[in-house]
């Protein structure tokens, strides 16, 4: 395997609030190399956005974080500001799942792309101006020259992540984090953004980190699947050994909960029965074990580590083996 582009150690991010300390991510170990796409799946809360947020050192203002987040072999966490803001966008950039609250409403598509140029790039606001078009052009938006002049509310959700997709390439990344770019979109102009991804990030060579809550989203579209729960990531495999022969019950429920093409019409979706954890109560025992049918008191008492090669999973009792311990 290539040299880690993004190597990810222990990292731990604790949230002071008022009913305690929350803990979003909870020692997460991940490696991405370069070219590689690794999808992140979990339910709301997992702490998937707030990993990505640690990748790029934009946690919350109160945040504490533990561990290391190596980039190209340097630390991010011990970076200085403005050496972190001269980082992001032409080594690490990322597309949010709502373009409306990460494109300015009162400035012009052209001027928001021309912007992340300059800032990055020393051109003429001219070559700016043609980049941009250019840019459009490669995301598959229509008279990319007309676009320029118009604000994001004219126009579509589609066109708006479109966008957003563009600005985030604009400086040729090593990595882009997607997160949820899909959300609230129709299921056509959903598999069009994720194409358009797919697409670039193959002709980038390019690393990603698609993050979803989506199984189905991770098909075919990433080379490895880590999949977070309370904080933790449960299980990690290359995608098609996740998909042949899932280990943790948590992923296998997720599995579950994806809609059935062949389905008879209003048949009900199986969901997840109980609740996460409170991120705020630090138990020791697997945080799935109340919402799982596999659970016994090994399971209450201690945590399980993740472990098992190239595919590991965190759990005591894994579906499809005789790995299990009482």
């Amino acid at each position: 395997m290539s040299e880690a582009l993004l190597r990810v150690d222990g990292v731990r991010v604790d949230i002071p609030t008022r009913r305690g300390l929350l803990r979003a991510v909870d020692g997460v170990n991940l490696m991405l190399a370069p070219g590689r796409t690794l999808g992140i799946v979990g339910e709301s809360g997992s702490g998937k956005t707030m990993l990505a947020r640690a990748i790029l050192q934009l946690l919350p203002r109160h945040a504490r974080l533990a561990g290391q987040v190596m980039f190209e072999g340097q630390d991010l966490a011990g970076l200085p500001t403005a050496a972190l803001r001269r980082l992001r966008g032409p080594a690490i950039a990322v597309v949010f799942q709502d373009p409306m609250s990460s494109l300015n409403p009162v400035l012009t598509i052209g001027t928001q792309i021309a912007e992340t140029l300059r800032a990055h790039r020393r051109i003429t606001h001219a070559a700016a101006a043609e980049r941009a078009a250019t840019l459009l052009a490669e995301v598959g938006i229509p008279a990319p020259g007309q676009r320029l002049a118009q604000y994001p509310h004219q126009l579509s959700g589609g066109m708006r992540q479109r966008v957003a997709i563009a600005i985030a390439l604009s400086c040729e990344p090593r990595l882009l984090i997607a997160d949820e770019p899909t959300t609230a979109l129709d299921v056509t102009v959903q598999a069009q953004i994720l194409g358009l991804l797919t697409r670039e990030q193959q002709r980038r060579h390019m690393a990603m980190i698609l993050i979803t809550h989506d199984l189905g989203i991770v098909a075919g579209r990433t080379d490895e699947v880590a999949v977070m729960y309370a904080g933790r990531i449960v299980e990690r495999a290359p995608t098609r050994a996740l998909f042949a022969a899932t280990r943790m019950p948590y992923t296998a429920a997720l599995f579950a909960a994806l809609p059935k093409p062949d389905a008879p019409p209003h048949t009900r979706l199986p969901v997840i029965e109980g609740r996460p954890p409170d991120p705020t109560q630090h138990t020791s025992g697997c945080g799935f074990a109340p919402r799982c049918a596999y659970s016994d008191a090994a399971c209450r008492r201690a945590r399980p580590p993740l472990a098992g090669g190239s595919h590991a999973f965190a759990c005591f009792h894994p579906l499809g083996t005789n790995a299990g311990t009482t």
